[in-house]
């Protein structure tokens, strides 16, 4: 008994050290490539540092339901690695303990870690998702921090170029500058030369102050001539020397926080009661949008023909058909009329067929709303369920090719985590375009994968030497040898 608890022990500690730290390498990878898909928000906005840190812990808990699952695959697989190319595992088996009862403390370890990653994509991701997605958009709102280029004309602030022929790096002042000012319009603009001048913004953020020293402007009066000097042929204009002379530009470079309540009704900021709730809502409103639809277009065109109002279905004796001949009918009218009428039956057929492409669109939005959110909730689930899956492929796996450290575990984690990323992508696309049902789409990879972790474990417990090269070859030879009796017995005959 006392062997056992060691043995657990010894088991639980081994893991949970190369969990921790394959999980967060995973995290710190993933992080990474999501940071690198948001530059462009991210990089020259000049926003403050703790605003940055809010970014990262927010994408950080975004990142973790594809980080656990690779990081429960590399761990297993490096643990039991370890143990089988140390001839512990064999050791263990020697004694009499199963790859199942070895196995044991980490299953048990995994089905909470499934139960924790439930809750956590269900309690915190969507808050995290939230808050992450209101601040991408707030930093996609705030204008860039303005920097101006050299020898190079820049036009980053609305209605205005600024051309700069020297900078001084240390001091920041600019040295011979032209403004090209054309936010009246550029019937109007207005040309400023000046020999240094500064740019500072505003103590609100919400102007950019230009300080010119020593220079002249040019500004065109055209809109004065349109007035009441039509007459003339040249264009007045202005001319102004200075000798200090302060222009202010609209420039908001303030960071204002995008407010998180539009999210609300988004998918990726519900949990599993609020899930339910507005697949059910929405279900319903679609159902009765589509009988309304039916309804209107059987009440009102039933195949291009009026039907009949109560009125005149009273004045029908009781059991009393009426039947049309069209064909009948059709020919009696001239030539002209019967062109008249077939463009008007075709004229109410296109209108039709708009109305039944309106209505089409109208239930495709609902159908849309529905499957995001059913995806965000069959999601919450297969997260925890890809925890289990990969902790059944990763520690046999790791039992039957008993290679530790950091070399073939980390190319065969890749490998198969790849293949898990592939498929379980192109389920989710499946469920979003409708062309599967969502629970089809979503559990695609857990389908999949399942029977190879079920597999791998049953090879594993009857320590089959199913990566041993030695048993392939013998395989290989029978099968040539039964081939090559069979090709005898053919040509014999």
């Amino acid at each position: 008994m006392r062997f056992i608890k060691r043995l657990d022990i010894y088991m639980l500690r081994n893991f949970l050290g190369l969990f921790i730290l394959t999980f967060m390498i995973c995290c710190f990878i993933l992080l990474m490539q999501l940071l690198w898909m948001r530059i462009n928000d991210i990089v020259g906005k000049g926003v403050e540092v703790i605003v940055l840190l809010e970014f990262l812990l927010y994408a950080t808990a975004t990142v973790v339901p594809l980080a656990l699952p690779l990081a429960i695959l590399l761990a297993s697989l490096m643990s039991f690695g370890n143990l089988g190319e140390k001839f512990e595992l064999t050791a263990m088996k020697a004694a009499g303990v199963s790859l199942f009862r070895i196995m044991q403390p980490l299953m048990i370890f995994i089905g909470l870690l499934s139960v924790g990653a439930f809750f956590f994509s269900n309690n915190i991701l969507p808050k995290s998702q939230t808050k992450f997605w209101a601040l991408v958009f707030s930093l996609r709102q705030k204008s860039p921090e303005l920097e101006i280029p050299v020898a190079e004309f820049c036009d980053r602030i609305p209605g205005y170029n600024v051309y700069v022929r020297h900078k001084d790096t240390r001091t920041g002042l600019l040295r011979d500058l032209m403004i090209y000012d054309y936010s009246k319009g550029f019937q109007n603009a207005i040309v400023t030369l000046a020999d240094s001048g500064r740019i500072v913004p505003t103590a609100d953020n919400k102007y950019l102050l230009l300080r010119l020293y020593n220079g002249e402007s040019f500004e065109n009066l055209d809109q004065q001539q349109q007035r009441g000097a039509m007459n003339q042929q040249n264009v007045p204009y202005r001319r102004e020397m200075f000798a200090f002379k302060q222009v202010v530009m609209e420039f908001d470079t303030g960071f204002e926080r995008y407010d998180e309540n539009v999210m609300a009704d988004q998918h990726v900021s519900k949990d599993v009661a609020k899930l339910v709730h507005s697949i059910d809502s929405v279900t319903l409103l679609a159902d009765a949008r589509a009988r309304q639809q039916g309804s209107d277009i059987v009440a009102t065109r039933y195949f291009g023909r009026e039907r009949q109002t109560n009125r005149d279905l009273g004045a029908l004796e009781e059991g009393q058909e009426q039947t049309y001949r069209i064909d009948s009918l059709f020919a009696r009218l001239t030539p002209i009329k019967q062109r008249r009428a077939v463009e008007i039956a075709v004229d109410r057929a296109k209108q039709q067929r708009d109305q039944v492409q309106y209505n089409a669109i109208m239930l495709d939005d609902f159908q849309r709303y529905i499957r995001k959110h059913e995806i965000e909730l069959h999601r919450k689930f297969t997260l925890a369920f890809a925890c289990l899956i990969f902790f059944f492929i990763g520690a046999p796996l790791g039992a039957i090719i008993r290679k530790g450290g950091l070399g073939a575990p980390i190319v065969i984690s890749v490998i198969l985590f790849i293949i898990y990323y592939i498929i379980d992508n192109a389920g989710y696309k499946m469920a979003r375009e409708a062309l599967w049902p969502v629970w089809q789409g979503m559990w695609l990879s857990s389908f999949v994968l399942l029977p190879i972790g079920v597999f791998l474990t049953y090879k594993a417990a009857t320590d089959s030497g199913l990566f041993n090269p030695e048993v392939w070859i013998k395989i290989y030879e029978r099968v040539a040898e039964r081939a090559k009796k069979k090709w005898k017995q053919a040509t014999k005959r």
